[in-house]
């Protein structure tokens, strides 16, 4: 079967086959869609006014630094030999 074939298959008046039955059977409904939706938008919400752990805020801060420079903890972790 072609690819042109195969999207005419899809349309409306498609003959039922198995897969086409089984794919029919799968979707979500709407509603069910928007719970979902809901669901994750809330999780998603939690994680983002989470914050950003002082640990990473640190490592971002190093990161963006010019090369050649180092931030006063890493000269004070220096002086004392820690690496």
């Amino acid at each position: 079967m072609s690819a042109e074939e195969n999207d005419k298959a899809d349309g409306p008046g498609a003959m039922l086959t198995e897969a086409n039955q089984r794919k029919a059977r799968g979707r979500l409904g709407r509603e069910v869609q928007s719970k979902i939706g809901q669901q994750l938008r809330a999780m998603y919400d939690d994680v983002v006014n989470e914050g950003v752990p002082n640990r990473f805020a640190d490592m971002l801060r190093r990161l963006d630094e010019p090369k050649g420079t180092e931030s006063a903890e890493e000269s004070s972790n220096s002086d004392k030999g820690v690496n």
